[in-house]
């Protein structure tokens, strides 16, 4: 009896961790690259770019907007596209092959673009642009997101596709 009332604790706390630790899905934007299968239809299939206003041109059906949606949510308005009396039931799957850099700036060594890695942190970040120079406020890092207004933020915080990290320079 002891064993199974272990069990159920073991496993209801497995059931409330793993929601947890859940992420937002990934959403697409300018500059990612995303791979698009329309099944039994390889002429319309292919990989595209996402232009800056978040568009994708298909052949066939045009540009269809995908900026700012979850690669889920890009297949429903691809088969939506091309359901307007293009195909019968369409089947669309969405993949993202490359998703947009991460820009540093400022006192680093080696400023500039960099690809984007999956749990990469902002000090991370710094040692991907070659460190930190002999000016820079290490506790002064601004990150701004999708357009936002800069954060200060720690150099433990994961960096997301398409942020520009600015280390700023320390006054003495």
């Amino acid at each position: 009896m002891m064993v199974r009332a272990l069990m159920a604790l073991v496993l209801a706390l497995l059931v409330v961790s793993s929601g947890a630790g859940a992420q937002e899905a990934y959403r697409l934007g300018s500059g990612d690259r995303v791979r698009v299968l329309v099944f039994g239809e390889e002429d319309l299939s292919g990989t595209f770019n996402i232009d800056g206003e978040g568009r994708i041109a298909l052949p066939l059906v045009g540009t269809v907007t995908v900026g700012g949606l979850s690669a889920a949510e890009a297949e429903r308005a691809i088969a939506g596209r091309f359901a307007e009396g293009y195909l019968r039931d369409p089947r669309v799957a969405v993949e993202v092959i490359d998703r947009r850099p991460f820009y540093i700036l400022g006192e680093v060594r080696t400023p500039g673009a960099y690809p984007f890695a999956e749990g990469l942190t902002l000090l991370g970040a710094v040692a991907v642009a070659g460190g930190y120079t002999y000016r820079a406020d290490e506790d002064d890092i601004e990150v701004t997101r999708g357009g936002g207004a800069p954060e200060v933020m720690p150099a433990e915080a994961v960096v997301r596709p398409g942020d520009v990290i600015r280390v700023r320079q320390r006054l003495f």
